[in-house]
């Protein structure tokens, strides 16, 4: 994976996040998803409110998820979310970790495309919205 940006957000698995026995809740890993996601996108400095100011909305098209181990209640987690694409589609790749240990829990990744608000069309290439965001801090596709 080459990631052209990256942040880390460190989680505790609630206990209204796990089942009777404890283990998290296999669909509980898109929303820790979405909140290293939300944290990637203020650092780029191009939210979901700054999107749809911008004319856009961005909804997810494509998400895989792959389960390597379980995580439990009152686990420490960190939650890794690497933008590896960004000129025609919003591609975040991301990997669940345990804290402690370092082990893998979970990885996966989305995909959110531009739909122009006025019109509901998709877009093919990715707004100049977001690319100049991408420009901006510097983030380049080649070495």
């Amino acid at each position: 994976m080459k990631s052209l940006l990256s942040v880390e957000v460190e989680l505790t698995v609630p206990f209204h996040d796990a089942d009777p026995m404890g283990v998290t809740w296999h669909g509980n890993y898109l929303r820790y998803f979405e909140v290293a996601r939300c944290a990637l996108l203020d650092k780029l400095q191009y939210n979901y409110r700054q999107m749809e100011q911008s004319g856009y909305v961005w909804p997810i098209v494509d998400t895989r998820l792959k389960y390597v181990k379980t995580s439990t209640f009152e686990q420490v987690l960190l939650v890794e979310a690497h933008l590896t694409e960004y000129e025609n589609r919003l591609k975040i790749e991301y990997r669940i970790l345990d804290k402690d240990t370092k082990l893998v829990i979970t990885k996966g990744y989305t995909i959110q495309v531009a739909v122009d608000k006025q019109n509901q069309e998709m877009c093919f290439v990715s707004p100049k919205a977001l690319t100049a965001r991408v420009a901006e801090l510097g983030i380049c596709l080649e070495d």
